[in-house]
């Protein structure tokens, strides 16, 4: 298994803006192209306590990460939602992403399939 983890600081006084986008329009375009989130929230402790939205991706590997996240991007729904949502500036100050495979340590932690 491959995990993304992503992580979203917003502009200042965008935090809103972006959940109302994450969870009306991203989550459902999740779904729509057979992305599995493992998870959601916002930092507490730590760097950007409270002005940062980190979730977890699960993908089988690499060239389904790279496949459905093509999709993503190139969906129409998702570059009209950012679009509508960047008419009064910049969403995000920045944005980070890493992939973890999980591979050595599946059979220790008995991973799911």
């Amino acid at each position: 298994m491959i995990y993304e983890v992503r992580e979203y600081i917003p502009m200042p006084g965008r935090m809103g803006d972006v959940i109302d986008l994450f969870t009306s329009v991203v989550i459902p375009l999740f779904r729509k192209h057979g992305m599995e989130i493992v998870q959601a929230g916002l930092t507490t402790i730590g760097d950007h306590s409270y002005n940062e939205i980190v979730y977890t991706m699960r993908f089988s590997d690499l060239a389904e990460l790279e496949r459905k996240w093509g999709a993503f991007i190139t969906d129409p729904d998702w570059n009209s939602a950012l679009a509508n949502a960047e008419q009064t500036g910049a969403l995000y100050q920045a944005i980070r992403r890493r992939t973890v495979d999980s591979g050595p340590f599946d059979d220790a932690l008995g991973a799911r399939a």
